[in-house]
């Protein structure tokens, strides 16, 4: 009888590995294998342009205010390849919170450094100015002054236009323009007063004048004037130009030097031209006042002047 082999402790008989339930792969891998597959093709048809994915377009914001016509009434046509959604999506009126209109290439000019001004060219679009000539007109009356004593308004010789003020944010057009304002001078809007539209007819002028106070009564609100953007809404035939007879600037040597009224070449002066503004400071950069800002309004001579006047204050203006 041979002798019997000892078994190895701890050692077990050999499994074998047939083909039944244990050798099936698992449902789940064969699911998440497939969802592989599929996501690869589909992302190789998006890649290779055979496939899109449907993005719908945001719907353009109407608005009352803007108005837009065609020479067939508004009504758009349409063929059966889908070409009326396509042309009313391009007919959309567009956001007012971007302003009326288009602006043509915007660049700022640097006018003087003693004071320091700037003429922000295509500043308002055509129809922006429109806009507040035709808000303005009904309600203008003789333009006054601010009496340095009480605050209140009151009437002067050196100031002989009419005008009128537009309350601030008081729609969306005027939002989009003090927005702009505070974009381009990096003063809040709320430092602003309303906007004064002023129109001045052949013969009427605003004489030199500070826009910066010298008492404490009208500083209460906002404290004082430290900067103020002039917006021309219209082009001038003659005069009509802004000037500061005391800047620091030999106005002769300008360019358009021979261009200027009589009245514009006692000192450095801006021309009217519609959509463009002004911007000059009050205060220089150490907060004090500028006296070099002195400024007035040439007399018109032949046309029209449409502007509008925003002053900017230190502190939030209480409008």
């Amino acid at each position: 009888m041979a002798p019997s082999r000892p078994l190895m402790r701890g050692a077990g008989p050999p499994r074998v590995f047939g083909s039944g339930r244990a050798g099936r792969a698992s449902p789940y891998a064969l699911a998440l294998a497939a969802l592989l597959l599929a996501s690869a093709f589909l992302l190789a048809l998006i890649a290779f342009g055979v496939f899109s994915l449907p993005v719908s377009s945001p719907a353009l914001p109407t608005t009352g205010a803007e108005t837009e016509s065609s020479g067939d009434g508004g009504a758009a046509e349409s063929d059966a390849s889908g070409g009326s959604s396509r042309a009313a999506r391009s007919r959309a009126r567009r956001d007012l919170s971007e302003g009326l209109g288009e602006r043509g290439a915007q660049w700022t000019e640097v006018i003087s450094w003693e004071p320091r001004a700037f003429v922000y060219h295509n500043f308002l679009s055509k129809e922006e100015c429109e806009y507040l000539i035709g808000l303005a007109k009904p309600r203008m009356v003789k333009s006054t002054v601010v009496d340095s004593e009480t605050g209140k308004s009151k009437d002067s010789r050196v100031r002989t236009s009419s005008g009128m003020f537009l309350q601030r944010g008081r729609d969306k057009v005027i939002r989009a323009i003090e927005r702009r304002i505070a974009d381009y001078t990096f003063i809040p809007a709320e430092h602003g007063e309303g906007l004064q539209v002023l129109h001045y007819e052949v013969g009427q002028k605003y004489e030199p004048h500070f826009d910066y106070f010298l008492d404490e009564f009208n500083t209460k609100n906002g404290g004082q004037r430290m900067a103020t953007i002039l917006m021309y809404l219209s082009d001038v035939e003659e005069g009509g130009e802004t000037i500061f007879p005391d800047a620091n600037v030999n106005s002769s040597s300008l360019p358009w030097y021979n261009e200027l009224s009589e009245c514009a070449r006692k000192g450095l002066a801006v021309k009217p031209k519609m959509g463009d503004a002004l911007l000059f400071w009050s205060m220089k950069p150490d907060a004090t006042l500028d006296p070099l800002s002195l400024h007035g309004g040439c007399p018109v001579i032949k046309g029209n002047k449409w502007s509008s006047t925003k002053w900017l204050h230190v502190h939030e203006y209480k409008a």
